[in-house]
């Protein structure tokens, strides 16, 4: 790890702030982050104070006056430059994110891919950014629409995904003209450094000013700032749906925007028509994938009775081959929960679903041993449930999965539409008229509805989002990109005289 560090340029002690290039000599609290691998140190931040925040403000608010005046394709040039030089760093990011977060290697790879695919999109879309020509009720006048430049993004981001839900914002965020000022979670700061530490050059080689994109570290009283801070239009914030309304009541009391991607209380449906070891990947990977720590990790497991004990069992069994262990081991399916607070959480999900009369089929419990000295890996658990149990109703950040049993379709719907998020579902089927039920009106709720695929491992093409408590939010791909812009509509009087609409006269 000595290695990977020094490549991406992460000392013992890091300064937490930056405008891009440029490093605060930081006096506030340090940040250290622990592995939760390991339980090792990895290295230590200087939280932002409010002084170098304002400083950071005032920066990007004068960079944004060179960076909107850049064309569109032009800033995806850069973007696309961006994408190249992480093309570069992929393996150790990859490995970075893996060992500070927690996700197995794959995932830390797979998230530093998204990063590139998202510049990519990015890029396209920079000679994109259309508006539309309507046809004006007055003679001799032409009305069109167009998209500009909202300003500062600050976005706050979640330890799941510590890299790759940054890039979503801030990579459209350039293309469309905006300056970023990002805050990382507390849990993964070396993650934001790293990835400061590569895009910087890519702006400095470009000849670009400091501000385009900035760094703030420090916990919640960072992202207040942001939130409270009118300089600041669009705030987008990935985390708790606790953390998202308190953002959305500060952003909204000042009448700015806010874009949140919250929980997920996720679903799949297994219909008698399902195709059972299609179902048995989607669910087991989409419960345990990153230990449960995803935000449309599988949750619930709606499963027709006709197929409930044979799936049942296939489960108990499938779940007693997970390897279970360092994520940089490529052997291994689950690595740990972020800390021994995620761990206190999952332990009294436990609890309390005993508590509420569910029955345990495959037992949970924290892992010791020289190979788990972190305290942090936990077995995946699954527990027989009720829909309507309190503890199901809440999403836990763990590998915990709750299995029920519907008779009617109708029915497992509505179990599946109810609960207070609405992120992610799924309905496992070869039957035409069940697969387009489930997408219809009378359908799933959510913001992502899949056939025949788990609830997990969104593409960017897509916009990814949810309904509900999940918030509203809409990242990534198809037009999440008008987020970042303010809309305008223009109308042009090329006659010789000035008709009013709605036909009203005016004269003088």
């Amino acid at each position: 790890m000595k290695k990977v560090l020094k490549q991406l340029g992460i000392a013992n002690s890091n300064s937490g702030t930056s405008t891009g290039n440029k490093w605060f000599k930081s006096k506030g609290e340090e940040l250290k982050s622990f592995s939760p691998v390991d339980g090792k140190l990895i290295g230590a931040v200087s939280s932002s104070t409010e002084k170098e925040y304002h400083e950071v403000i005032r920066t990007a608010q004068k960079a944004f006056t060179v960076w909107r005046n850049i064309t569109a394709p032009k800033r995806g040039e850069i973007v696309r430059q961006i994408g190249e030089e992480l093309r570069k760093y992929k393996e150790p990011l990859g490995k970075l994110v893996s060992y500070e977060m927690g996700k197995s290697l794959q995932e830390g790879l797979g998230e530093v891919q998204e990063m590139i695919d998202i510049c990519d999109f990015a890029v396209g879309l920079s000679r994109q950014l259309h508006g539309l020509t309507m046809h004006s009720e007055r003679p001799n006048h032409r009305m069109y629409e167009q998209y500009h430049p909202m300003g500062i993004v600050g976005i706050i981001s979640a330890f799941n995904f510590p890299v790759a839900v940054w890039s979503w914002n801030a990579m459209l965020a350039w293309v469309c003209g905006d300056v970023c000022v990002w805050k990382p979670s507390e849990k993964t700061p070396l993650c934001g450094i790293a990835c400061q530490n590569i895009i910087a050059k890519v702006f400095k080689r470009n000849d670009l000013p400091e501000g385009i994109s900035c760094l703030i570290n420090g916990d919640y009283k960072m992202g207040e700032l942001l939130s409270n801070d009118k300089n600041v239009p669009l705030v987008s914030a990935t985390g708790s749906t606790r953390m998202g309304k308190a953002v959305a009541q500060n952003v909204a009391a000042r009448l700015g925007r806010s874009l949140l991607e919250l929980g997920g209380n996720n679903s799949i449906i297994i219909t008698p028509d399902a195709d059972l070891d299609i179902a048995m990947v989607a669910t087991v990977f989409g419960a345990v994938g990153t230990a449960g720590q995803r935000c449309t990790t599988t949750r619930r497991l709606i499963i027709h009775e006709s197929k409930y004990e044979e799936l049942k069992k296939r489960i108990v069994k499938a779940y007693t081959q997970l390897k279970i262990g360092n994520p940089l081991d490529e052997k291994n399916h689950v690595g740990p929960l972020i800390d021994k607070h995620a761990v206190k959480l999952y332990e009294d999900a436990i609890a309390k679903a005993k508590k509420e009369g569910g029955k345990v089929l495959v037992e949970g419990g924290v892992l010791k041993g020289k190979n788990f000295e972190s305290g942090c890996y936990v077995k995946p658990c699954v527990i027989e449930a009720k829909n309507e149990m309190s503890i199901v109703q809440h999403e836990t950040f763990a590998p915990v999965l709750y299995i029920m049993k519907y008779k009617t379709l109708d029915e497992a719907i509505a179990l599946q539409n109810g609960v207070v998020q609405g992120l992610s579902s799924s309905i496992m089927t070869t039957n035409m008229r069940e697969a387009e039920l489930f997408l219809s009106t009378n359908g799933s709720d959510c913001g992502i509805a899949n056939v025949n695929i788990g609830t997990s491992g969104a593409e960017i093409g897509g916009a990814f989002g949810g309904e509900k408590e999940t918030g509203g939010g809409r990242e990534s791909g198809s037009d999440a990109w008008k987020n970042y812009m303010r809309r305008q509509t223009n109308t042009i009087n090329y006659g010789t005289k000035l008709p009013l609409a709605q036909g009203i006269k005016f004269e003088l």
